[in-house]
């Protein structure tokens, strides 16, 4: 079993409005996960540093972070940070931008763990409707360019209000979603804003969102988990619309030949 989690950390800054990154260490260490993806993970202004300083990481957590291509100091890239156990092999990571009027990212990388390979991806989506279908529509052309075929999980906050259109659609052609439940806002859940999606190959054991006490004061969303199986079939996704997956395949199609060299 593979346990996998999100996290919009809010730069570590909590519902009082005080910014505490052990308060946050200590959830993340609540959730026991193999693999985290993190949203808010640096500051946004200035050296854009970690809000996680990575001496407290080391220190107090099991986890090391994915090193990635970016900014000297920052966790991740504009805000997206993966961490994984630091017994998990890291066999390559990148990031990728996506289209959007502010700047907006998403990170990917290949992993292996207890002799399972897994390929995850971590993004933090745009508030405009259009630009989150533009950009989940990126995401999934970048996927179909890389090479192999690893069990794939995609996972974060991806802005969505809708239960089941617009990026949840996209998204949906080819990912089954585990049924995490609401995760904002942290004192109140009314809305899904963070989601896990996971190829047909991998099976879905479990999964919640993380409502501790510590959790509720951490941040303005709560965590979200889910329990992972590498499945010995591939599961069915539910078909999509005929009109909505002909323009889908279409789009596609246009974004990987836009991807090529």
């Amino acid at each position: 079993m593979i346990r996998v989690a999100s996290y919009n950390m809010r730069k570590a800054i909590g519902t009082d409005r005080r910014r505490n990154p052990e308060r946050t260490l200590d959830v993340l260490n609540e959730l026991d996960a193999d693999v985290i993806a993190l949203q808010e993970a640096d500051r946004r202004f200035g050296s854009r540093a970690s809000a996680l300083p990575h001496r407290l990481i080391d220190e107090h957590s099991d986890y090391k972070p994915v090193p990635l291509d970016a900014r000297a100091g920052s966790l991740g890239w504009h805000g997206n940070a993966l961490l994984v156990r630091k017994r998990v092999e890291v066999r390559e990571s990148h990031l990728f931008h996506l289209p959007s009027l502010e700047p907006r990212g998403a990170i990917c990388a290949d992993i292996a763990l207890d002799g399972a390979s897994l390929r995850i991806v971590g993004m933090h989506l745009d508030l405009s409707g259009l630009w989150r279908r533009r950009q989940a529509q990126a995401i999934l052309a970048h996927l179909s360019e890389r090479h192999g075929e690893p069990p794939t999980v995609l996972m974060g906050d991806l802005n969505e209000w809708s239960t089941r259109g617009g990026c949840l659609r996209d998204f949906a052609a080819h990912h089954l979603f585990a049924p995490c439940g609401r995760s904002f806002h942290a004192r109140r859940p009314i809305a899904q804003l963070d989601q896990i999606m996971v190829t047909p190959d991998l099976e879905i054991l479990a999964s919640g969102a993380h409502a501790s006490p510590n959790a509720r004061r951490a941040s303005d969303h709560l965590p979200i988990w889910a329990d992972l199986k590498i499945g010995e079939g591939r599961a069915e996704l539910p078909p999509p619309h005929p009109r909505i997956g002909a323009r889908l395949r279409a789009s596609l199609s246009e974004k990987a030949r836009a991807l090529r060299p």
